[in-house]
């Protein structure tokens, strides 16, 4: 059986051009006195000095903050091993569910990578992957076992430790809270095992910072 090809989301971000619209204003005036006929000259009345209209400024157009971009490892055969996954030739349904994976570090979030658990030169899959970069985890499997948030981050190739989490180092200033549904999770973030339509979120960030973090997620019609 092959694997299912599906388009891989693009981000973007729309950039808004401002035009500069510059205004001047010039006036010049003369005038003849025809009312009366006398031809006696008065001093006449000096035009207003032309004024030039002050340079209008825009303000620069405000970016919004690109999200981050962790790496996925090419080689998902090998880090699907590491997960203990094996990879299968093809997608079982059996047990079939999915949840939604947030993870924001700093306030920004992080591109959660297409085809993470999908090794495409050989048409193989895991029962943990995604296909699309919108965050959307895919669980379908043969048999119902529970599969963690630390497996994918696995096959990822992305560590998810108590001292690191991808490429950020955990310590003293930096610290990581994991929400599931709007609810924060003690303990191992990597231990989490994925339930069906949970909003699981990953937070990274100073720990003076109180975490903000998404508590539900619209999943698309059939999912």
């Amino acid at each position: 059986m092959r694997i299912p090809q599906r388009a891989v989301a693009a981000l973007a971000v729309t950039a808004t051009a401002f035009t500069l619209t510059a205004c001047s204003s010039s006036g010049s005036s003369g005038s003849s006195d025809k009312s009366t006929g006398s031809s006696s000259s008065s001093p006449s009345t000096p035009a207003a000095p032309e004024t030039t209209a002050a340079p209008e400024t825009t303000p620069a157009p405000r970016t919004a903050a690109l999200p981050e971009s962790w790496g996925r490892n090419p080689d998902q055969t090998d880090t699907s091993k590491q997960a203990g996954l094996p990879m299968l030739g093809g997608e079982m349904t059996q047990v079939h569910y999915h949840a939604h994976l947030d993870v924001i570090v700093d306030g920004k979030h992080v591109i959660v990578p297409a085809e993470v658990g999908i090794d495409v030169n050989a048409q193989t899959i895991t029962a943990l992957h995604t296909h699309d970069q919108s965050g959307v985890v895919h669980i379908e499997s043969g048999e119902d076992i529970p599969f963690t948030l630390g497996q994918f981050f696995t096959e990822w190739g992305q560590p998810l430790t108590a001292t690191q989490v991808g490429p950020v180092a955990l310590g003293r200033d930096k610290v990581a809270h994991l929400f599931v549904n709007g609810k924060e999770i003690t303990g191992d973030p990597a231990k989490y095992v994925f339930k069906q339509h949970d909003e699981v979120a990953l937070w990274v960030g100073a720990k003076n910072q109180t975490p903000e973090a998404p508590s539900s997620f619209q999943f698309p019609a059939g999912l």
